[in-house]
């Protein structure tokens, strides 16, 4: 009976590894870099989970809030994955003494492959410099994959 039950279990196990896979993608240019990672479920509408970032814009000065951000679960604010397209929109908001100040991360790819996604980023950096201030951005190409 244990031995049963044992393999009952192990069976569900095993289908629930062929029930998710991952996506991810990556920019070294000479502005920013990052890498974004995430698990992302075959089913129930295709929800990310532990999704994960590090961003590090470049031309920004050592020592500054905006330099480096970490991206968590929470600061995915959008994703879309099919087949032809990849789209993902990260936001996080940095804390800073009376100013309003963060980073959001737009990336809009096409697939290549099947598992192949090229396209563009841009990342827009409110630095709260002042009211009605413009964000700066950079913008660049981007590569992704998924599985």
């Amino acid at each position: 009976m244990r031995t049963g039950l044992c393999a009952a279990a192990l069976l569900a196990s095993a289908n629930g590894a062929f029930a998710s896979g991952a996506l991810w993608c990556s920019v070294d240019d000479h502005q920013v870099a990052f890498q974004l990672d995430a698990g992302v479920t075959r089913g129930l509408g295709g929800p990310t989970f532990n999704f994960r970032g590090d961003l590090e814009i470049k031309a920004r000065k050592a020592g500054d809030s905006l330099r480096k951000t970490v991206f968590e679960d929470q600061n995915l604010a959008q994703y879309w994955l099919d087949g032809e397209e990849l789209r993902l929109l990260v936001y996080r908001e940095h804390e800073a003494a009376d100013s309003y100040r963060s980073v959001e991360l737009t990336i809009l790819t096409k697939a290549r492959d099947e598992s192949t996604y090229d396209g563009r980023y841009t990342l827009s950096v409110y630095d709260g410099s002042g009211a009605g201030s413009e964000p700066v951005e950079f913008k660049g190409d981007v590569s992704c994959g998924a599985e």
